[in-house]
């Protein structure tokens, strides 16, 4: 499997550090909103590339930390009267919510929180010190930028540009304009630890290096998140800990490009993003899901109403797919193999191939849809009633490996009784007679989902389960 490694700029074979173990750490949310669909794309992004790893028979150990001390979380508290750890519960349970709605938690994923680890940046921050990495000054703790080497590999921004580029605050107490802060002291009604340096609290950087560290140990297989972090945040926590550990601090950097609205950026500060919040209104979330792996994930993607309902109806297809399957193994006797069984049996390693072949190279998600797409396609095309029972158990299973290692597919079929069915298609003739046709084909598509196609005759509305 080849990955491309934002660090060399190229793509790299991957090899992990134990044979048979892998060790990831993705940049999680600041915990003082609800997450938007830009927030969202590393965390299913990589949360594939996570599922793709077991599927190969590695061992995967998944990190994705909570950032729940930071200036915006204690700005929205004294906003909104709370404490920060009230403000970081509330919004850490609307996350869990939408992330198993993603299908995130399929696997065992470890979700630390900073706060849960003061003391052991209180100790990394007096490595660092004490290496002379670091200096204090009135109770702020800085990094000091010249004691780190190559400062930029990452981003390949250079020192003396950074230098000469940056913004002198009239008090700045930094010796370089380019030192970060470490820990930063206390200020009138922000929470606060007990330090060596006196009360404070931990830059933002330097919690995500102490996780890491303390999770996955001091030199990891894969770090992750958004290209927006690239620079300062990533840049920052090589350097800190390569300086403090004198190793690689991870192997492969890999990141995610942005969504746009508009062919603009999605953020919060430019008010144009969209909470999954917002999205879950008019879509499952696994539309969401399906959305975001159907680009290349380092090319940015473009969020529109008009790609979430084509992303919807290739979703609906794939399922009407499996659904199929399990009627065909509840009905199907047969033992024999016609020349269709053949043909799927060709089409079913073709097509596992095809998947995996672009699952090897950089996690191409939107070409292991084709070849899913595909194997639809040849599932429709040779299956019936006559089929071959075990080549159908086959192929219902092979269907149900590669949609898992895109996390979807997850739901079972529900069954919908024919009273319910004719108050839906009573709903439907009163929003056509209102002329809310848009209502209308909501309704109609809503059955369909659920297997039940409608049709209209001079009779009247006749529907038939599929």
């Amino acid at each position: 499997m080849k990955l491309y490694n934002s660090l060399t700029r190229k793509k790299e074979e991957f090899i992990p550090i134990n044979e048979n173990e892998v060790k990831m750490y993705n940049c999680g949310p600041t915990v003082y909103n609800y997450i938007h669909v830009g927030n969202a794309r590393p965390l299913v992004v990589f949360d594939t590339l996570r599922r793709y790893f077991i599927y190969k028979g590695y061992d995967v150990k998944f990190v994705v930390n909570f950032t729940d001390i930071d200036d915006k979380i204690i700005q929205r508290a004294n906003e909104e009267g709370i404490s920060t750890t009230e403000l970081s519960n509330k919004y850490i349970e609307a996350f869990m919510e939408d992330a198993k709605a993603l299908n995130l938690y399929d696997y065992e994923t470890i979700n630390p929180r900073a706060t849960e680890y003061i003391q052991k940046i209180i100790d990394f921050v007096q490595g660092l010190v004490d290496k002379g990495a670091a200096y204090e000054v009135n109770g702020d703790v800085y990094f000091n930028i010249e004691a780190a080497k190559n400062y930029g590999k990452l981003s390949k921004k250079n020192l003396e540009d950074l230098i000469s580029g940056a913004r002198v605050d009239v008090n700045d107490q930094k010796r370089s304009p380019a030192d970060f802060v470490l820990w930063k002291a206390k200020k009138e009604g922000e929470p606060s630890w007990l330090s060596p340096w006196g009360e404070g609290r931990p830059g933002w950087h330097i919690e995500c290096s102490v996780m890491a560290k303390t999770l996955l140990g001091e030199t990891i297989d894969i770090h992750s998140g958004g290209v927006d972090l690239q620079f300062p945040h990533h840049e920052n926590e090589i350097a800190q800990s390569e300086t403090l550990h004198d190793k690689t601090f991870a192997r492969y950097w890999l990141h995610n490009g942005f969504i746009t609205v508009d062919e603009e950026k999605m953020s919060k500060s430019l008010g144009n993003f969209f909470t999954l919040k917002d999205v879950a209104e008019k879509y499952d979330l696994e539309v969401l899901r399906f959305f975001l792996l159907s680009a290349h994930y380092r090319q940015p993607l473009n969020f529109s109403d008009f790609v979430m309902g084509q992303m919807k109806n290739g979703l609906e297809r794939m399922y009407n797919a499996k659904y199929r399957l399990e009627e065909l193994l509840e009905k199907t006797t047969a033992t024999d193999l016609s020349d269709a069984d053949k043909d799927l049996i060709k089409a079913l390693e073709t097509r596992t191939t095809e998947f995996e072949n672009a699952m090897d190279d950089d996690l191409n998600t939107a070409d292991a849809i084709t070849a899913v797409y595909n194997l639809v396609k040849d599932i429709n095309t040779n299956l019936d009633e006559s089929s071959n029972k075990n080549l159908v158990q086959r192929a219902y299973e092979e269907l149900m490996k590669l949609t898992n290692v895109l996390g979807i597919l997850k739901r079972a079929k529900e069954e919908i009784t024919d009273e319910d069915i004719l108050k839906l298609i009573d709903q439907r003739q009163e929003a056509r007679r209102n002329k809310d046709y848009k209502k209308a084909d909501e309704i109609r598509d809503e059955l369909l989902e659920k297997g039940i196609q409608l049709e209209d005759t001079r009779e009247g509305v006749k529907y038939r389960r599929v």
